[in-house]
């Protein structure tokens, strides 16, 4: 289950994620994305009409990209995601019978942890990727102060990760970052490229 976030991080330490947006404006998101080298990139599913965008982005990947279902926090909402083409999940907490379940339906899962009890029981129910959320009101130093107990935990920074702040977050000893409305700002896009995250 972590085989294939090993691979898309290797490739870059981006991912995408596009929330709330129409179907063809998460298609032009994503393709901004992929074009820019990301491999991996999120769409939340909190209503059925993120399922519908869920469902057109993973129709316009091509070989090599990847698209992953986010907030998800149900049984039911991780069987649609797998259903509709999902090649893994995101939540914002921790939840380890939705663990479980990815790993029955062979859907990869990143839980989301804040606190070292919730790493704890992602480690422990198979999930060594996880989503540091907050990640803006966390910190990078908690990414480095959760590393000291838990080496084996691979992070990817999420919430309020921009070209500014990336950096710090990756320098902290961060696998990965989740970065949204640079996608949509040329001058944004230029930034994280500038800055080393893309490209």
């Amino acid at each position: 289950m972590n085989d294939l976030f090993d691979a898309a991080f290797a490739q870059t330490r981006v991912m995408g994620i596009f929330r709330g947006k129409p179907p063809e404006d998460t298609v032009r998101l994503c393709r901004a994305a992929w074009d820019a080298g990301v491999v991996a990139v999120e769409v939340p599913v909190q209503n059925d009409a993120a399922f519908a965008s869920l469902a057109e982005a993973v129709a316009a990947r091509g070989e090599g990209q990847l698209v992953g279902a986010g907030t998800v926090r149900t049984p039911d909402q991780l069987r649609r995601a797998a259903d509709a083409g999902a090649q893994f999940t995101v939540a914002p907490g921790t939840d380890p019978e939705i663990i479980a379940l990815s790993i029955e339906l062979g859907v990869p899962h990143l839980p989301g942890v804040a606190t070292a009890t919730d790493i704890h029981r992602a480690l422990l129910a198979g999930a060594e990727w996880v989503k540091a959320f907050p990640a803006a009101e966390l910190g990078p130093s908690w990414i480095s102060a959760q590393l000291a107990p838990f080496p084996e935990a691979k992070f990817v920074a999420t919430g309020g990760i921009g070209a500014d702040n990336a950096g710090d977050f990756l320098a902290a000893g961060a696998r990965g970052v989740a970065i949204g409305s640079a996608f949509e700002d040329p001058e944004l896009l230029a930034a994280m490229t500038e800055a080393g995250l893309l490209g």
